[in-house]
């Protein structure tokens, strides 16, 4: 295994291995296969309470290393961040990632030193790619924050930094997977720079969702309220299912469910 894979992630996690059931005789298509999935379990991340801050780590960051979690191929950080009001992070650089933050509640103000500001709310997908060199601020503002913050690698190094924000219609998430960040020239609310896909979806009962995993590819499941059913397992808030198989994706019985899915090279 290559150690893009897992960049020294748990690669001893099992994978369960699922399968569709055999196409009758005489269907159209066969059935999809579903891929093999691990889980990471939201009790399982690291944490820090700052006590304005309290935040959990899918992957080591700061204070918290656990080398068997350093990130997962290009994701390099999820964190799920939940910031007292009028209180965040004073102005701090930032240089060669792809950041994307997701807002699940409250509201978000940014400034940065390309003179971008104003307050993120839910609804709102923000990119903020550091290239080069980029400063920039977040203060929760109208209430408590609780958001994810996402770090993707960029395909390469030393482009100039960048900005966006742009709505995500909240209504069309609903039983369908949306998506939320993709490479340039690709049809998402913002763009990245890097071969990677973010698609969001929220999920009832009763609702399914699916979505195919190219050879050669991986994903990467974030819970980021609710619970739903991933591939037969059960996944809460926080938790997250991952793959390095190829296949399908099967998204099921929601549970007011909201969650993110990763597309990596």
């Amino acid at each position: 295994m290559d150690r893009r894979d897992f960049l020294g992630l748990a690669a001893a996690a099992p994978l369960v291995a699922c399968a569709a059931p055999s196409a009758p005789a005489g269907a159209a298509r066969p059935a999809q296969r579903l891929a093999r999935v691990a889980v990471r379990a939201s009790a399982e991340r690291g944490h820090a309470d700052h006590g304005w801050l309290y935040a959990k780590h899918s992957f080591s960051f700061a204070r918290y290393l656990d080398r068997e979690w350093m990130g997962f191929r290009g994701l390099r950080v999820i964190n799920e961040d939940r910031i007292r009001q009028d209180r965040g992070f004073p102005t701090h650089p930032h240089r060669d990632m792809e950041i994307v933050t997701y807002l699940l509640d409250g509201g978000l103000e940014h400034r940065d030193t390309l003179g971008n500001g104003g307050v993120i709310v839910p609804g709102r997908a923000q990119r903020m790619s550091a290239g080069t060199g980029i400063q920039h601020s977040e203060y929760a503002r109208l209430a408590d924050a609780h958001l994810l913050q996402i770090w993707i690698e960029p395909a390469r190094r030393g482009i100039a930094p960048g900005y966006e924000e742009q709505p995500i219609a909240a209504g069309d998430l609903r039983g369908r997977l949306v998506p939320l960040a993709a490479p340039p020239g690709e049809a998402a609310s913002v763009t990245i720079h890097s071969d990677a896909r973010i698609l969001a979806t929220r999920l009832d009962a009763g609702q399914r969702v699916t979505h195919t995993i190219a050879p050669g590819r991986a994903a990467w499941v974030q819970v980021a309220r609710g619970a739903v059913t991933l591939n037969g397992t059960r996944l809460e808030q926080g938790d997250a299912g991952y793959t390095l198989s190829d296949g399908e994706l099967e998204l099921t019985d929601g549970a007011d469910a909201e969650l993110l899915v990763f597309d990596l090279a």
